[in-house]
């Protein structure tokens, strides 16, 4: 019989908390919500990208950042193209959205932001991820 101190249990690990996800509550999904923003907010041209996006202070229970990721069906015709893209944008996002979300936190506000793929080619990871930043940067006010 082996010494029970030897053996590796997967659970005798501590799990470490998860900084960079993208949740439900996360995500931009109420009509009303969707319809003010395109309706009252901003918008930003950044290469492959088109930035909605609407500032104002949090209210009870708001999260600092909510996002709305759409690829639009006219310049992907395939879903599997469309779903790539979607992949590509959401992982990108959720690798860099951790300075916005401080800044909206520590200044007290609420941002809603869509972010919509306007170029025709389906672009590489590295392009989409360049993009996402200039779009944080722009949208913050922060140098990247």
């Amino acid at each position: 019989m082996k010494h029970p101190s030897r053996r590796i249990d997967a659970f005798s690990f501590p799990m470490k908390k998860r900084v960079a996800s993208f949740n439900k509550s996360e995500r931009l999904c109420s009509v009303k919500a969707i319809s003010e923003l395109f309706a009252e907010g901003r918008s930003l041209n950044i290469s492959s990208l088109r930035i909605l996006y609407r500032i104002r202070s949090v209210s009870a229970g708001m999260l600092p950042v909510r996002v709305l990721i759409t690829v639009p069906r006219r310049h992907f015709k395939k879903a599997v193209d469309r779903n790539l893209m979607r992949r590509r944008i959401r992982e990108a996002w959720r690798k860099n959205k951790e300075p916005l979300v401080a800044l909206m936190k520590e200044k007290s506000l609420s941002a809603d932001i869509a972010i919509i793929w306007t170029d025709t080619m389906i672009r590489p990871y590295d392009y989409t991820e360049k993009s996402i930043k200039e779009a944080i940067a722009r949208v913050s006010g922060l140098k990247y």
